[in-house]
């Protein structure tokens, strides 16, 4: 009874959270509730192991992200012939907030590693050492990744910019302190 209701508390501490992580890093808010319930699922069927990880949350998002991407390589030949078809209808993303759903339209125009670590630095809050972890990558290559997809923002959202006209400047005049320049302080991503 002890794991349920420590499987429950993780839950309701982390799902919302992920699913609009993983709604920005896939682009579709039906398939990200789809794979983290699957993720979920399978935290709980190993959930004595699971929680004992240093991070169970980053455990479920990639499991996740792996389950997204994974569809999407099985599904690629089946979306080719229905984008042909009928305009694709999207799920309501209302409650994930505008600014996150203004931030996927952008973040779409992305390849999906620049995606995927732009969302887990400024959405999920990770540090460059932590993507690297997660996700395999060498630091270097999330910081390349975080640089260029910055770059490629910049002119969709205004939070990316640094020009000083009002458009991403933050108040901070340059000083970014310990964040980085960090939009993360003022955006409101769910």
């Amino acid at each position: 009874m002890r794991e349920t209701a420590e499987f429950d508390a993780f839950y309701t501490a982390t799902s919302h959270r992920l699913v609009g992580q993983l709604f920005a890093m896939t682009g579709d808010l039906g398939e990200a509730e789809d794979a983290l319930q699957e993720a979920y699922i399978r935290a709980w069927q190993h959930w004595p192991r699971i929680s004992a990880y240093e991070n169970p949350e980053g455990w479920v998002r990639s499991v996740a992200f792996k389950l997204c991407v994974n569809a999407w390589w099985k599904a690629r030949n089946r979306l080719t012939a229905h984008r042909r078809a009928a305009p694709r209808q999207e799920a309501d993303p209302g409650e994930l907030g505008p600014d996150l759903t203004a931030l996927v339209q952008a973040l779409r125009r992305l390849p999906d590693r620049p995606r995927r670590v732009l969302v887990l630095h400024y959405v999920a809050d990770l540090s460059v050492e932590q993507i690297a972890r997660e996700t395999g990558m060498a630091s270097g290559t999330v910081k390349s990744h975080l640089k260029r997809g910055r770059a490629a923002l910049a002119p969709l959202v205004s939070e990316f910019s640094d020009e000083p006209d009002g458009h991403g400047d933050h108040g901070d005049h340059g000083d970014h302190g310990d964040n980085g320049g960090s939009p993360r302080k003022d955006f409101n991503y769910a």
